[in-house]
């Protein structure tokens, strides 16, 4: 345990250690997050190959990160956030938009609301028919299942002997809102899906999270602190990156800094991109790689013209639909110092309770209108109220909740399948320069309908029998909000990012003029560089994206180790057979004016 330790102190920078001057690996790895720390288990598995992860963050060792409930503290605590921001978004007002990414290892992973969600089986077909070949969901199952162990056990579709810790919570034993919120889906008139990672996504349900013994189940703890010891692999955080280098048209390097020092690192075979959907092209424009025009504006010699660098940025924009309850029963109840203090006391001392669940217990995936073959509408409901994220306050410290007078529960909700396309740009060839972000939310205009379904849908939800004895008055939009003109004020003025930024690196053909890796997630027109994390996806997923990161690094590591994928799966995916006529499968018992 002490020579364990010993390392674990070392990789996290507390004492004097480094990458000699151009020492040489196998495989460098840039981030220690969600697929980063995937990749640093898998490569290093072949004990002939040396693997260097370099992270610009530093330790995960906190109770903020380690402890489910607390997961709104690391999330806004620079020590742990990069603190990028968004441009004014003309979409919304003209507000900016917080876009925390994690900075430790772990990455984002550590800092996340730990909600496992896969997407739906569509999605990774549609990933194909925009050029990621060998990306359909046949192809992408089978490495969902390697990388997870699902509390109830294996089959078709969930993993049992994997790293990666998934289960349901506390199965909603601790508040009866939980269990309202489904039934009410299920009187809406949607099916209930008793695991919407597996048959049928489509429903309402249990919400799965990423805990394991009452303990946040990052990519740090699943994937890279078991297997630190490895004499192959070295792990270096407080590594600020500068560049990848390159000789020609080949990636042979990379130049880093920490502790004020400059560092270059040689890689025999590749170096592999998993900074993230913000820092992953932020590294390759450094380097000179994307498109000229942002290139020559920052300052940055243009070393390969790649137009898609940066391109394609898609985000989940959400709600919170807020009521008031009658009962005293929500976790408004548990905010006071002394709750907390108790809260926090006895996970430190058993890791269960209410410290041990991120409290989004229960779930539902609709469709927003007939002519859709998969949901494209996410909820994760909270029997709580609190004060949206990008304002100063947050429901995890003091006064977080301060907007609501007594108890009250939400929903989070938006559609999940934008239209909308933004950018990621650097605006120096400084890298300690954040860049310019512009989500473009709610430009195209089918998004704007969509978000005018949503409204009125969950509305229609929230006002069914199931939930008649906790519905208090409806606090957020407002009773008043009706009008198609109403609600998009009010989702300009109320939306908040989910914290899902994606596919700024996407995959795709090499014909594809705007691609930036191939189906080998191989960085067209460089040898010997890849990107694997959420960046390369062709188009976001209809769910949270922890899980979908995970899984590309899986399948994308047997693809670097040049070892055979494993067998495509033929398990079948529930579609609503009338989709093409229908909202949703059955009739609501009552419905509302909307």
């Amino acid at each position: 345990m002490l020579v364990r330790a010993g390392k674990i102190l070392r990789t996290c920078g507390r004492f004097p250690f480094g990458v000699p001057e151009m020492e040489e690996f196998d495989y460098i790895v840039i981030g220690a997050g969600s697929a980063g720390c995937v990749l640093a288990n898998r490569l290093s598995e072949d004990a002939g190959s040396r693997v260097l992860v370099l992270e610009g963050g530093g330790s995960d060792r906190s109770v903020w990160i380690q402890m489910p409930a607390a997961l709104g503290i690391p999330l806004f605590m620079p020590r742990f956030n990069w603190g990028f921001e968004s441009d004014p978004e003309p979409g919304l007002d003209g507000r900016r938009m917080n876009c925390p990414r994690g900075k430790a290892l772990g990455g984002s992973s550590s800092i996340n609301g730990m909600v496992y969600v896969r997407g739906h089986a569509c999605d990774f077909d549609q990933w194909e028919e925009h050029g990621a070949e060998g990306w359909g969901y046949r192809h992408c199952l089978p490495y969902f299942r390697r990388a997870e162990t699902w509390t109830v056990g294996g089959d078709e579709y969930r993993g049992g002997e994997g790293p990666l810790a998934t289960c349901n919570g506390n199965e909603m034993r601790l508040n009866p809102l939980y269990e309202a919120f489904i039934r009410a889906g299920e009187q809406a008139g949607y099916p209930v899906s008793p695991d919407y990672n597996g048959y049928q996504q489509e429903g309402f349900g249990p919400m799965h999270m990423t805990v394991k013994g009452g303990v946040r189940w990052s990519t740090a703890n699943a994937y890279l602190r078991p297997v630190l010891e490895r004499p192959n692999l070295k792990v270096e955080t407080h590594a600020l990156m500068h560049r990848v280098l390159l000789e020609g048209r080949r990636a042979v390097g990379v130049a880093y800094e920490r502790g004020g020092q400059m560092r270059t690192a040689r890689a025999r075979r590749e170096v592999i991109l998993s900074a993230g959907s913000i820092g992953s092209p932020v590294i390759l424009q450094l380097s000179g790689i994307g498109p000229g025009k942002v290139l020559n504006a920052a300052g940055v010699e243009a070393r390969h013209e790649l137009p898609g660098v940066g391109a394609n940025l898609q985000d989940h924009l959400e709600v919170y639909y807020q009521f008031q309850c009658r009962q005293p029963i929500t976790l408004n109840g548990k905010i006071g110092f002394a709750s907390r203090m108790l809260i926090g006391a006895r996970w430190l001392l058993r890791k269960d309770g209410l410290g041990a669940t991120n409290h989004f217990e229960s779930c539902g995936f609709i469709r927003s209108r007939a002519g859709l073959r998969w949901p494209d509408i996410q909820y994760h409901f909270m029997p709580a109220a609190y004060v949206p994220s990008n304002e100063p306050a947050h429901a995890l410290r003091p006064g977080g909740m301060g907007k609501f007078e007594g108890h009250g529960y939400q929903v989070h909700v938006g559609p999940n399948k934008p239209k909308s396309r933004g950018r990621v740009n650097i605006l120096s060839p400084d890298p300690r320069a954040k860049p310019s972000i512009l989500f473009n939310y709610l430009q195209h205009e089918q998004d704007r309908i969509d978000w005018r379904a949503a409204v009125r849908l969950t509305r229609e939800i929230m006002h069914q029998p199931a939930l008649d004895p906790f519905r208090g008055n409806e606090v957020a939009p407002g009773d008043a909000v009706r009008s198609d003109e109403e609600i998009d004020a009010w989702v300009r003025k109320a939306g908040e990012t989910a914290y899902h930024p994606s596919s700024t690196c996407k995959m795709g053909s090499p014909t594809d003029p705007m691609a930036v890796v191939d189906p080998e997630c191989r960085v067209i027109g460089v040898e010997g560089l890849r990107v694997v994390d959420s960046s390369i996806f062709p188009v976001i997923t209809n769910g949270n994206l922890n899980a979908p990161t995970i899984m590309s690094a899986e399948k994308a590591a047997d693809l670097i180790r040049g070892r055979p994928a494993l067998p495509p799966s033929n398990a079948p995916t529930w579609i609503d057979p009338e989709w093409e006529s229908r909202q949703r499968p059955g009739a609501p018992e009552r419905a509302v004016e909307t």
